[in-house]
């Protein structure tokens, strides 16, 4: 799936604030020599400021930016280019309006783990703007993707390394698989 190919591969890693997202982007990405992009970094500046407050986005405030991840993703694959990006898609009409942008066939790799290993995960981070306290926001808006086509379904109770593995391994099972 390296960048280049005939059929490049589009790939969101989504899931809630604790998963895993960028890390396992990133480590994604480089094991199928794809470009990434921090979806975090394409929040608009008043996204970011209410977050940092511990006040949980509205989906008027999500659309604008699911619609510019979405462009950077149509402008990769209409370039010939692979992209991984790392972004929660909590809602199916949010995954739906990412696919629609996207203009192409569109992956998601769900990172899946206890709300305990979230909080943990949470906590241990420093330097980050999404405050432990919306965790439970987000768990309460997180419309789990099972049954979705383009979705594979990972296990956050491992090293970044492995669940990279993992979703690298399920993405490639799906590909080969007839429609």
């Amino acid at each position: 799936m390296p960048s280049g190919e005939k059929n490049p591969t589009a790939i969101i890693v989504m899931g809630v604030s604790g998963s895993g997202k960028t890390s396992v982007a990133e480590a994604l990405a480089a094991e199928l020599d794809l470009h990434f992009i921090e979806g975090d970094a394409l929040h608009p500046a008043s996204n970011v400021e209410k977050m940092s407050k511990g006040i949980p986005l509205t989906d008027e405030d999500r659309m604008p930016w699911l619609d510019l991840i979405g462009a950077e993703i149509a402008a990769a694959l209409k370039r010939g280019e692979g992209i991984v990006v790392s972004c929660s898609a909590l809602k199916i009409i949010y995954r739906d309006r990412l696919r629609r942008e996207a203009g192409g066939p569109l992956y998601f790799v769900y990172l899946e783990g206890s709300k305990a290993l979230l909080a943990s995960r949470m906590g241990a981070r420093k330097g980050h703007f999404m405050p432990p306290s919306l965790l439970e926001s987000q768990l309460k808006t997180l419309e789990v993707p099972t049954g979705e086509p383009g979705v594979v379904t990972v296990d956050i109770d491992d090293t970044v390394g492995n669940i990279a593995a993992a979703a690298a391994r399920a993405l490639a099972s799906l590909r080969r698989a007839p429609d």
